[in-house]
Protein backbone atom coordinates (compact mmCIF):
# COMPACT_ATOMS: atom_id res chain seq x y z
CA UNK A 1 0.00 0.00 0.00
CA UNK A 2 1.59 3.41 -0.71
CA UNK A 3 0.19 6.54 0.40
CA UNK A 4 1.42 10.42 -1.63
CA UNK A 5 0.50 13.51 -0.45
CA UNK A 6 -0.19 15.98 -2.89
CA UNK A 7 2.79 18.68 -3.61
CA UNK A 8 2.44 22.30 -4.33
CA UNK A 9 5.56 23.93 -5.22
CA UNK A 10 5.89 25.34 -1.68
CA UNK A 11 5.80 22.25 -0.62
CA UNK A 12 9.16 21.14 -2.72
CA UNK A 13 11.24 23.04 -0.36
CA UNK A 14 11.27 21.07 2.67
CA UNK A 15 8.42 18.29 1.75
CA UNK A 16 7.77 17.98 4.95
CA UNK A 17 4.92 20.69 5.97
CA UNK A 18 6.96 21.54 8.87
CA UNK A 19 6.04 22.83 12.01
CA UNK A 20 2.87 20.95 12.01
CA UNK A 21 -0.60 23.38 11.72
CA UNK A 22 -1.32 25.45 15.00
CA UNK A 23 -3.66 27.40 16.55
CA UNK A 24 -3.50 29.01 19.95
CA UNK A 25 -5.90 28.60 22.78
CA UNK A 26 -6.06 30.68 26.41
CA UNK A 27 -5.06 28.22 28.94
CA UNK A 28 -6.21 28.28 32.42
CA UNK A 29 -3.31 30.82 33.27
CA UNK A 30 -4.67 33.07 30.25
CA UNK A 31 -1.24 32.35 28.35
CA UNK A 32 -1.67 31.76 24.79
CA UNK A 33 -0.72 28.09 24.10
CA UNK A 34 -0.08 26.92 21.05
CA UNK A 35 -2.33 23.29 19.73
CA UNK A 36 -0.57 21.45 17.62
CA UNK A 37 -3.05 20.14 14.70
CA UNK A 38 -2.03 16.61 13.13
CA UNK A 39 -0.71 16.34 9.79
CA UNK A 40 -3.25 15.26 7.29
CA UNK A 41 -2.47 11.78 5.90
CA UNK A 42 -2.49 11.30 2.18
CA UNK A 43 -4.73 8.61 0.83
CA UNK A 44 -4.03 5.33 0.43
CA UNK A 45 -3.63 3.11 -2.67
CA UNK A 46 -2.97 -0.40 -3.25
CA UNK A 47 0.26 -1.10 -5.54
CA UNK A 48 -0.03 -4.57 -7.20
CA UNK A 49 -1.96 -7.29 -7.22
CA UNK A 50 -3.37 -8.77 -4.36
CA UNK A 51 -6.49 -11.16 -5.15
CA UNK A 52 -6.09 -14.13 -3.76
CA UNK A 53 -2.85 -13.21 -1.57
CA UNK A 54 -2.31 -12.74 2.45
CA UNK A 55 -1.59 -9.05 3.45
CA UNK A 56 0.28 -8.02 6.11
CA UNK A 57 0.65 -4.21 7.44
CA UNK A 58 3.71 -3.43 9.25
CA UNK A 59 3.90 -0.15 11.47
CA UNK A 60 5.63 0.72 13.93
CA UNK A 61 3.17 1.80 16.31
CA UNK A 62 -1.16 0.78 16.01
CA UNK A 63 -3.32 2.99 18.43
CA UNK A 64 -5.96 4.98 16.16
CA UNK A 65 -6.96 1.72 14.21
CA UNK A 66 -9.51 3.57 11.54
CA UNK A 67 -6.57 3.72 8.47
CA UNK A 68 -5.62 0.08 9.78
CA UNK A 69 -8.92 -0.97 9.10
CA UNK A 70 -10.07 1.44 5.83
CA UNK A 71 -6.50 -0.08 5.03
CA UNK A 72 -8.42 -3.89 5.66
CA UNK A 73 -11.16 -2.75 4.11
CA UNK A 74 -9.28 -1.84 0.74
CA UNK A 75 -7.28 -4.74 0.58
CA UNK A 76 -10.32 -7.06 1.20
CA UNK A 77 -12.27 -5.35 -1.81
CA UNK A 78 -9.47 -6.27 -3.71
CA UNK A 79 -9.82 -10.00 -3.04
CA UNK A 80 -6.35 -10.09 -0.43
CA UNK A 81 -7.11 -13.75 1.42
CA UNK A 82 -6.18 -12.53 4.55
CA UNK A 83 -5.40 -9.36 6.60
CA UNK A 84 -2.41 -8.81 9.47
CA UNK A 85 -1.58 -5.88 10.59
CA UNK A 86 1.79 -6.03 12.88
CA UNK A 87 3.43 -3.04 14.82
CA UNK A 88 5.89 -3.02 17.44
CA UNK A 89 3.82 -1.18 20.48
CA UNK A 90 0.56 -2.12 20.46
CA UNK A 91 -1.73 1.25 22.21
CA UNK A 92 -4.65 0.02 20.72
CA UNK A 93 -6.48 3.38 22.36
CA UNK A 94 -10.20 3.73 22.62
CA UNK A 95 -12.51 1.92 20.56
CA UNK A 96 -9.56 0.05 18.83
CA UNK A 97 -10.61 -3.64 20.25
CA UNK A 98 -14.06 -3.17 19.04
CA UNK A 99 -13.19 -1.70 15.35
CA UNK A 100 -10.70 -4.38 14.88
CA UNK A 101 -13.25 -7.00 16.19
CA UNK A 102 -15.71 -5.37 13.85
CA UNK A 103 -13.02 -5.40 11.03
CA UNK A 104 -11.73 -6.74 8.06
CA UNK A 105 -8.54 -7.22 9.95
CA UNK A 106 -8.24 -11.37 10.67
CA UNK A 107 -5.46 -10.54 13.62
CA UNK A 108 -3.34 -7.80 14.43
CA UNK A 109 0.21 -8.64 16.23
CA UNK A 110 2.18 -6.73 18.82
CA UNK A 111 4.82 -6.59 20.66
CA UNK A 112 4.52 -6.62 24.84
CA UNK A 113 6.01 -3.50 25.36
CA UNK A 114 2.98 -1.68 26.00
CA UNK A 115 0.68 -3.13 28.46
CA UNK A 116 -2.85 -4.30 26.85
CA UNK A 117 -4.42 -6.96 28.43
CA UNK A 118 -7.49 -5.28 28.91
CA UNK A 119 -8.15 -4.90 24.69
CA UNK A 120 -7.19 -8.58 24.47
CA UNK A 121 -9.68 -9.47 26.89
CA UNK A 122 -11.94 -7.44 24.19
CA UNK A 123 -10.67 -8.67 21.23
CA UNK A 124 -9.68 -12.31 20.32
CA UNK A 125 -7.93 -11.16 16.84
CA UNK A 126 -5.23 -9.30 19.27
CA UNK A 127 -2.07 -11.62 19.77
CA UNK A 128 1.22 -10.91 21.46
CA UNK A 129 4.96 -11.58 21.04
CA UNK A 130 6.60 -11.47 24.18
CA UNK A 131 10.13 -9.53 23.99
CA UNK A 132 10.92 -9.09 27.10
CA UNK A 133 13.92 -11.80 27.20
CA UNK A 134 15.61 -10.44 23.78
CA UNK A 135 15.29 -6.64 25.27
CA UNK A 136 16.99 -7.67 28.84
CA UNK A 137 19.59 -9.92 26.88
CA UNK A 138 20.26 -6.61 24.46
CA UNK A 139 20.83 -5.03 27.43
CA UNK A 140 22.97 -7.20 29.10
CA UNK A 141 25.16 -7.79 26.33
CA UNK A 142 25.32 -3.37 26.12
CA UNK A 143 26.26 -3.29 30.05
CA UNK A 144 29.01 -6.06 29.65
CA UNK A 145 30.27 -4.83 25.83
CA UNK A 146 29.52 -7.58 24.37
CA UNK A 147 28.39 -8.35 20.70
CA UNK A 148 25.04 -7.44 19.90
CA UNK A 149 25.38 -8.45 16.11
CA UNK A 150 25.96 -12.13 17.22
CA UNK A 151 22.78 -11.94 19.58
CA UNK A 152 20.71 -11.23 16.30
CA UNK A 153 22.37 -13.84 14.45
CA UNK A 154 21.84 -16.13 17.13
CA UNK A 155 18.18 -16.11 18.07
CA UNK A 156 16.29 -18.83 16.70
CA UNK A 157 12.40 -19.04 16.16
CA UNK A 158 11.74 -20.72 19.73
CA UNK A 159 13.42 -17.65 21.65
Amino acid sequence: MHGEAQQSESDMADGRHSPPLSRTTAGHTGLELPLMMPKEKPPISVVGDVGGRIAIIVDDIIDDVEDFVAAAENLKDRGAYKIYIMATHGLLSAEAPRLIEESAIDEVVVTNTVPHEVQKLQCPKIKTVDVSLILAEAIRRIHNGESMSYLFRNITVDD
